[in-house]
């Protein structure tokens, strides 16, 4: 076990502690995860204080939980698994390294949030590719690593964008960078030589970017990153169709996404749409969600520097005819919803309380990969679930998030539940896990499993597991790492 002395010999004597408060907050989560409290929570400054925390674990046998996001908490994956753990909180971490428009990258460490980082980048005429309107706490980083969807399809060429290169230190204490940033020469060195640190395969033929992405912390602790921007638009013109057919509406995403001829792109039901957008409870929810469609979707048109108004009228001009073709109908807003209020929401923090949180105060996410051929089943799987479980269907929210170019769809089920409701919360749980065995049996693919998910899913394959093990072994062979997330 370690002493305290010797963390605060790292940390300073302000950056760690042993109090009851401070360890009951890091101690659970909003999940279902089985709490259980750390023996110190402590908040490193920089990569060195990172490194010393490694090898001092190592040399104690002590677990450390990596934490970047501010509260709440939502997936179990920063709860410790086993007890005896150091939480090792990065959110005061918060340099912004380097913000690069001529290669459209910006680097950052792990405490930096979404509503930190936005503003930043937008100075520059530059955006960032960013999952559906984040809590304002969310560590940018930390999205990256846990592979969060993002709202620009069209820029979204691989499963781990937009991350690019990481600095992590290994659960072996050694200090690696990935992709381009690891060499030759130092950061400022591949810098002053017109480097960006943008490829994120490498080095040579080992992208180690996928061992860590999705990884929850049992690999190591990223002490910063980079990642890939867009270019600011000058001119857009976002636009929403409302359908009761899910089938039609990805039909046409199918074809303005082919042909790229959209930015954001993204489909809500009737119950999320009306929690992201209502300003008073709950009256506002109710009249908004009353005045949809089930299912809205949103895609954007826009146009940059130079000739941005010739370019949005062509591309217009081509969305309606494939939707023309599908039989979909583009409006500028729909029910009490504007398309340029729902961009607007769509690409900054969420206001507080959180969305997910506002229409009773908890929310359980059900998230996995599909093709879009099974996206009906796939739905009224779930809504048969909910209806045995006696769970109100017509309250659960429902995202829909074509990611990798258009060629598959992230998934994700919102069970807004009461948290102070027993029934409720017994309720819910139980529609989960049975939604994740049943959904899985119908073709979703969990790529991210979290919680008991994870044992559900990783389990399942053993030939997995096993390959899992072994690369764990390498990079972290003491086990130090989040021990008891995952399959470790």
């Amino acid at each position: 076990m370690v002493e305290e002395a010797r963390l605060v010999k790292i940390v300073g004597a302000g950056n760690a502690s042993s109090r009851p408060a401070a360890l009951d907050e890091y101690s659970c989560d909003m999940s279902f995860v089985n709490p259980i409290k750390p023996d110190y929570v402590v908040k490193p400054r920089s990569a060195a204080d990172v490194e010393k925390l490694v090898k001092l674990a190592n040399e104690t046998n002590t677990p450390l939980v990596p934490v970047s996001s501010g509260p709440p908490h939502f997936r179990g994956d920063t709860v410790p698994g086993i007890g005896g753990a150091v939480v090792v909180d990065l959110s005061g971490m918060k340099k912004i390294i380097r913000v690069d428009r001529k290669n459209r990258v910006a680097m950052c460490e792990p405490g930096v949030t979404f509503g930190e980082l936005i503003p930043a980048v937008t100075r520059d005429g530059l955006r960032l590719n960013m999952p559906l309107m984040p809590r304002k706490s969310k560590s940018v980083v930390g999205s990256m690593l846990e592979r969060e969807p993002v709202i620009l399809p069209k820029y979204h060429w691989d499963i781990a964008d937009p991350l690019a290169c990481v600095e992590i230190i290994f659960g072996t204490g050694d200090m690696f960078r990935t992709g381009a940033a690891a060499g030759p020469g130092t950061i400022e060195e591949q810098w002053a030589a017109g480097g960006s640190q943008k490829e994120a395969a490498g080095p040579g033929q080992v992208s180690l970017y996928r061992i860590i992405g999705g990884a929850q912390g049992t690999m190591g602790i990223v002490t910063w990153a980079s990642l890939r921007c867009e270019l600011l638009p000058s001119l857009e013109r976002p636009f929403m169709v409302g359908s009761a057919d899910i089938e039609k509406l990805f039909n046409f995403i199918h074809w303005i996404i082919r042909l790229r001829l959209v930015n954001e792109c993204f489909v809500l039901n009737s119950a999320n749409l009306a929690a992201m957008m209502a300003r008073k409870w709950p009256g506002d929810y109710q009249e908004i969600k009353d005045s949809l469609p089930p299912y809205v979707l949103l895609y954007n048109v826009a146009g940059y520097e130079y000739l941005a108004e010739e370019r949005v009228e062509y591309q217009v001009k081509d969305v309606n005819d494939v939707a023309q073709r599908v039989g979909v109908e583009p409006a500028g807003a729909i029910g009490r919803i504007s398309a340029i209020e729902l961009l607007k929401a769509a690409n900054q923090s969420s206001a507080e309380p959180y969305w997910k949180l506002r229409a009773k105060g908890g929310c359980q996410d059900i998230f996995f990969v599909t093709i879009y051929d099974k996206l009906p089943g796939l739905i009224a799987v779930m809504y048969d679930l909910a209806d045995e479980a006696g769970y109100p269907a017509s309250d659960m929210g429902i995202y829909l998030q074509p990611i990798v170019q258009g060629s598959n769809c992230h998934v994700e089920f919102n069970l807004f539940y009461d948290p102070s409701n027993p029934r409720d919360v017994e309720r819910v749980k139980k529609l989960s896990e049975d939604a994740v065995e049943k959904l899985e049996c119908q073709g979703a693919f969990f790529s991210r499993p979290y919680g008991e998910t994870a044992n559900l899913v990783v389990n399942r394959d053993a030939a997995t597991v096993d390959a899992l093990k072994r690369v764990k072994s390498i990079f972290d062979p003491n086990n130090i790492m989040n021990p008891g997330k995952l399959c470790f």
